[in-house]
């Protein structure tokens, strides 16, 4: 009796063959920023390298292989991580809250776990051997505190959780924090340049054991938000609707948040404060998959990794050998982006 409805929830969800194109072309925009930077290395020597690296041969003495090994890859697989975790991250707080402008920037998340992060690294707060887990814990929990804060705000405002009144919280909200930010530096003059820089949102020196954080991250809490795509579908259509039809909001609801704080706490505490890819890759890909969840959480995934990339690739490339923070570049093409859908929308386009 339940196969017609399972046939047809497999034809609306995400198809091998649009896994395969996702997947490859993600593939072949993480080779490309191997291969490109400051330094170029030919495809054919930088695929020897990592298919020597893989097959655990021996790695080649020359400056190709320590580049390529020692710093790009590892920096190019945590952006594509922290890509991948912001834009599911988004899409899927835009499910829960139907709010087409919510993701961790515009909410404050990302601000809340910035504060956390700047707490750890300026009294210097972390555990024996592992260097960076104070700042990931802190960072975790004030994105956490922090969207139950400017929810629970909004929806004493307004109990219709209206988009105007949580951007307007969260638009706050990060004014505050970002005051915060500042009487912080000033306890910690030392530490200013470091902090700053990593307020703009940088993936620099990042190395293998963040790529395995962020990847056991993404697995965890991705593969939650990926579980309750159709119980996001049927946040669509309201709570009470979705009550109705058996699903427990509260506890959808909460997995979510969770969820959500957990991938941008991680996130922030590893590359900074990284604006627009969970607000801007989910309203392009909703252009090419639909509203449907089963399609749109998968390619948010992959999509989210592509654009990180770019822009990754962009903040190496454009002012060589200057290094632009990454956060700056999405920021500007991420308003860009934003501001063209908004006009798109705005005369009426389908």
């Amino acid at each position: 009796m339940n196969r017609p409805l399972e046939r047809t929830h497999r034809r609306e969800g995400f198809g091998p063959a649009a896994y395969f194109v996702f997947a490859l072309v993600t593939l072949l925009t993480l080779l490309l920023c191997v291969c490109a930077g400051s330094v170029s290395i030919p495809l054919g020597e930088t695929v020897s390298v990592l298919s020597g690296a893989l097959l655990g041969q021996e790695r080649p003495e020359n400056a190709a292989a320590a580049i390529l090994l020692s710093s790009r890859l590892p920096r190019v697989l945590c952006v594509a991580l922290t890509g991948a975790s912001l834009a599911l991250s988004g899409a899927a707080m835009q499910g829960l809250l139907k709010n087409p402008l919510a993701d961790g920037s515009t909410l404050g998340v990302s601000s809340g776990a910035s504060l956390g992060a700047v707490i750890a690294i300026a009294f210097g707060l972390s555990f024996p051997g592992l260097p960076f887990a104070g700042t990931m814990l802190l960072a975790v929990a004030f994105a956490f505190g922090s969207l139950l804060l400017i929810l629970g705000l909004a929806w004493r405002l307004d109990r219709s959780l209206s988009t105007h009144t949580i951007i307007l919280i969260g638009v706050i909200f990060s004014m505050l924090v970002n005051s915060v930010l500042s009487l912080i530096l000033t306890f910690a003059p030392d530490k200013v340049k470091n902090i700053t820089f990593w307020t703009m949102g940088s993936l620099a020196g990042s190395s293998y054991a963040n790529a395995l954080v962020l990847a056991a991250a993404l697995a965890v809490f991705g593969a939650v938000l990926l579980r309750l795509a159709r119980e996001l579908n049927a946040f669509a259509v309201g709570e009470d609707n979705a009550r109705h039809i058996g699903v427990n909001v509260r506890r959808v609801r909460l997995a979510v948040l969770v969820s959500v704080s957990a991938l941008t706490g991680v996130c922030v505490s590893i590359g900074g404060s990284i604006a627009f890819v969970g607000l801007v890759t989910p309203h392009i890909l909703r252009m090419l998959t639909g509203p449907n969840h089963r399609r749109l959480l998968p390619a948010s995934l992959f999509g989210g990794a592509v654009f990180l990339l770019l822009c990754d690739l962009a903040a190496r490339v454009l002012l060589n050998p200057l290094q632009l923070p990454i956060g700056v570049v999405t920021s500007l093409i991420g308003a860009g982006l934003f501001l063209a859908i908004f006009y798109r929308n705005g005369r009426g386009a389908p």
